[in-house]
């Protein structure tokens, strides 16, 4: 018997730009109407506009993932709009580039918060409870090769992305019998707006290239394509991976 199929919206956190912005195109490529969301959604007009062209309805949200009412008044609104979700890709979070010993604990609560608890925990969590109805689902988490291996001043931010590493594992198998797979992609150093200025500098490059096999950056792009194959039904025996997509750097 063939395995009923998610419905077809699919949810991506932060969406302004970089990898959000890509994997929604990717996904209203595969054929998904896509709900996207940022703390301000002004700002998710060009990717609102280009879901849009690809012929999908299109819908931006406001989220606060240090706030639990928000996360919860998200999934109520996204439900309304288009339907129950099938696809959640919880992409949004924040960084933090510091040394150990002088991370306060206010900077420790905002990365947790963002990137583990509310961006990965409560998100999951909620659309879980949906897709648990009867209904078939995906989660996609997006973690990063900070979370496969250790690199300086960057415990927190590491730290993290190994919970969602973690998590992901954890919650593949707690909730396979409600027909809900979970997975995580695991970008390298990605081509993104925000890192344009880091990239910039030839040295800085160079020495981060010199650590990549295929000597060179993964693009959005190739992240977005590897999250729209663990969303499609060519992925339905897959859940509980975490896919590197780093050009072999965590291959060393």
């Amino acid at each position: 018997m063939t395995e009923a199929l998610p419905c077809k919206t699919a949810l991506v956190t932060g969406a302004t730009e970089g990898i959000g912005q890509a994997t929604a195109w990717a996904l209203a490529d595969a054929g998904h109407d896509v709900i996207v969301t940022d703390l301000a959604t002004a700002s998710l007009a060009e990717t609102i506009d280009g879901i849009a062209a690809r012929g999908r309805r299109a819908l931006g949200l406001p989220l606060d993932l240090r706030e639990e009412a928000s996360i919860t008044a998200l999934m109520e609104a996204a439900d309304q709009a288009f339907g129950p979700i099938g696809v959640l890709v919880n992409n949004a979070g924040c960084t933090l580039g510091k040394a150990a010993v002088d991370v306060t604990w206010s900077e420790w609560d905002q990365v947790m918060d963002v990137n583990l608890k509310g961006g990965y925990f409560l998100s999951a969590r909620m659309a879980a409870r949906c897709m648990a109805e009867g209904r078939p689902g995906v989660i996609i988490g997006v973690a990063s090769t900070h979370g496969l291996v250790g690199i300086a001043d960057r415990s927190v931010y590491s730290i993290s992305k190994g919970g969602i590493v973690q998590m992901t594992r954890a919650l593949a198998i707690e909730w396979a019998k409600a027909g809900i797979r979970v997975n995580a992609v695991a970008p390298g150093t990605v081509l993104t707006p925000s890192r344009a200025l880091m990239l910039a500098e030839p040295a800085r490059r160079q020495r981060m290239l010199d650590r990549i096999p295929i000597g060179r950056f993964p693009s959005v792009e190739e992240v977005a394509a590897a999250i729209a194959y663990l969303a499609s039904p060519a992925a339905a025996s897959v859940t509980g991976q975490i896919l590197p997509v780093d050009g072999g750097l965590t291959a060393y």
